[in-house]
């Protein structure tokens, strides 16, 4: 593991469609949290409705987000449906930083209806933030071992997921229960960043973003309540 990196996980008040005000609600937190990485949920910036419009990494609707990793020195990773030159649209995952946003990774294991629209992203990913890799992966993606397992062979020091979970004990037992064993699987840190209250189409998510250590233990969760950030510190000892 190189140099200690600080994470955070938000899960914030998520408006319907409402990518200004999502974004302003993302630069609160980003402030607030005093994080080097933060991590938002699937389709952060508009709720989880597969029919919302695409968002592209230049509309100024997200200046306020690299507003606040200019004032920050943090990356942010958003969620966004976007669409590319040649058509085909993706659920992808943006990286904010100073300079701008950019998409850095799109979800390859679809479900349901998302194959009417969505197209599934081709490869695993792996983002580079201050030497630490982290590895891509945007909800059901988490929930299938072959993804994490393709992500981890490209070499990785966390896992890091952007998802939505249904509320309810059981949602929430199959959400920790996939965190923990892909940290298990591959002795790697696992980050979530989980939908809380309303999102989109869904009038109830799980909330319940946090860390898990390479042991498999948590080291750090919110509660279900939409609004709630939570950090902790990835490398050192493994949590006991």
């Amino acid at each position: 593991m190189p140099a200690p990196l600080t994470v955070a996980v938000a899960q914030p008040v998520c408006e319907h469609l409402g990518v200004a005000a999502n974004a302003a609600a993302h630069a609160e937190a980003i402030r607030d949290a005093k994080a080097r990485l933060i991590v938002f949920p699937e389709l952060s910036l508009t709720g989880y409705d597969l029919a919302a419009p695409a968002v592209s990494p230049d509309d100024a609707r997200l200046r306020p987000i690299v507003s606040a990793c200019r004032t920050t020195g943090a990356t942010a990773l958003v969620g966004a449906p976007v669409r590319e030159a040649d058509g085909r649209e993706y659920i992808a995952v943006l990286a904010v930083t100073e300079e701008g946003a950019r998409v850095v990774y799109r979800k390859m294991w679809l479900h349901g209806e998302e194959f009417d629209r969505f197209a599934p992203g081709e490869k695993p990913q792996v983002l580079v933030v201050d030497g630490v890799r982290l590895g891509l992966a945007v909800c059901y993606d988490a929930a299938v071992p072959e993804h994490a397992a393709e992500t981890a062979a490209l070499g990785i020091d966390a896992y890091v997921a952007g998802t939505l979970y249904g509320a309810g004990p059981e949602s929430a037992a199959r959400r920790d229960g996939h965190m923990r064993e892909r940290a298990l699987a591959h002795g790697v840190w696992v980050v979530l960043a989980t939908s809380a209250g309303a999102s989109g189409t869904y009038p109830e998510t799980s909330g319940g973003s946090g860390v898990w250590g390479p042991d498999g233990a948590v080291v750090v969760q919110a509660g279900p309540e939409p609004g709630a950030v939570v950090s902790a510190t990835l490398g050192g000892a493994v949590p006991a």
